[in-house]
This record gives C-alpha cells, sequence and structure tokens, in this order.
C-alpha cells in the first residue's frame, strides 16, 4: 500500500448514474474529483427506455458511454479500487483503499443500496436510509448520499443522476459562496468539445 496521501476537491464513491453525474458536474465546473468505481452497478443488468433523451440502450452501453463522458472532462476514476473505509476529518475526509489514503473536502457516496460506509461515518438515518434533503446532504456536512441509499425501494437511474446532480451542484454553491447553475449553451459545446479535439488532435 502506498504511504502517499492523494488530494482532491470531491470524492465520489460508486460508479453508477448518481456517482458519475455527480463527478461530471463537480469536475466540469473545476472541482478535482476521484470517483471509486467499483463496477458494482445495477445498470449491467438494465435495459433503458425510460431515460429521457435515449430511445433504447443496454445498461452496460449507457455505463460505458457515461464513463467515456466523465474520462473525457478529466476526472480521475479509479474502476476496481474498492474504498475500505472512511472518516471525517478537520479539513473533509479521508477514503482508505489498499492502494492508498485520499483526502478530500466534500464526500458524495454512491453505492446504491449498500449503505454501511454512511453507518461508518455516522450519518443519520430514517426508516432505514440516509437521511438527506433535497441537496442530497446528510447529517455530516459536506458529506452527501445518493440513489438507493435515501429511498426505500424507489430506485431508478434518472432519479440516480438527478441526486448525484444535486449534491454536485450544492458543492459547487458552497465553493462559489452563492447558487450555481450548470446552465450550458451552444457556444459552451463549441469551446468545450472544440478543445478536446485540438486536445485529442496534439
Amino acid at each position: 500500500m502506498s504511504t502517499d496521501t492523494i488530494d482532491a476537491t470531491v470524492i465520489v464513491v460508486g460508479g453508477g448514474p448518481a456517482g458519475l453525474s455527480a463527478a461530471l458536474f463537480t469536475q466540469k465546473n473545476g472541482l478535482e474529483t476521484i470517483v471509486f468505481d467499483g463496477d458494482e452497478t445495477w445498470m449491467h443488468k438494465a435495459h433503458l427506455f425510460n431515460y429521457p433523451g435515449i430511445g433504447s440502450v443496454g445498461g452496460s452501453e449507457f455505463m460505458a458511454t457515461t464513463r467515456q463522458q466523465v474520462d473525457a472532462f478529466g476526472v480521475d476514476r479509479r474502476q476496481g479500487e474498492p474504498v475500505t473505509g472512511v472518516e471525517a476529518t478537520d479539513g473533509g475526509f479521508t477514503v482508505e483503499t489498499d492502494e492508498g489514503s485520499y483526502e478530500a473536502r466534500y464526500l458524495v457516496l454512491a453505492t446504491g443500496a449498500n449503505r454501511e460506509l454512511a453507518e461508518e461515518l455516522g450519518c443519520a438515518f430514517d426508516d432505514d436510509v440516509v437521511d438527506v434533503g433535497v441537496e442530497m446532504e446528510t447529517s455530516v456536512a459536506n458529506a452527501y448520499a445518493t440513489g438507493a441509499m435515501v429511498r426505500v425501494e424507489e430506485w431508478q437511474a434518472v432519479i440516480a443522476a438527478g441526486d448525484g446532480s444535486a449534491a454536485a451542484l450544492n458543492i459547487l454553491s458552497k465553493e462559489r459562496g452563492d447558487h450555481f447553475h450548470d446552465f450550458d449553451v451552444p457556444a459552451d459545446a463549441d469551446r468545450v468539445f472544440g478543445g478536446m479535439a485540438e486536445d485529442a488532435d496534439e
């Protein structure tokens, strides 16, 4: 195990729709983000007909596209590196894996119905799910829970992605000190994706 500690602004535990959505929003808006993607998402058993903007796609294909998207924005996505523990610190959070130790100001938990890390962190629960508000923040400041962790049997990819986005927007609002809106216009697409194309050509 490495003795080095790797720092980021945001750590996301879980690489399904919620986790990758959160990572996409934070990284594309300038917050260094690490995602621990255990590839245990239920999406591998799914086929999407009910995700707006998508007519029909297999869950695994959807995940491959979403991973490609977050990777293109520079998310440090660590697939196959399971998180073994989380701890709140004075400056944020420490996340442990068998590979090393990671620190961040914000933590987003997106581990499906597995709520063990939320319990370890000391998050409040309500009716056996993690208790959060509409911004997805838990009772532990700057720690967020998403998707199936916060709902009883109401599990769906669009909802999960929305939870991740809500958590990310709250984090971005805290960082900016004002309400943050991730609202892009066509000129943004030309700038962002044109820049990516130029980088690929170099």
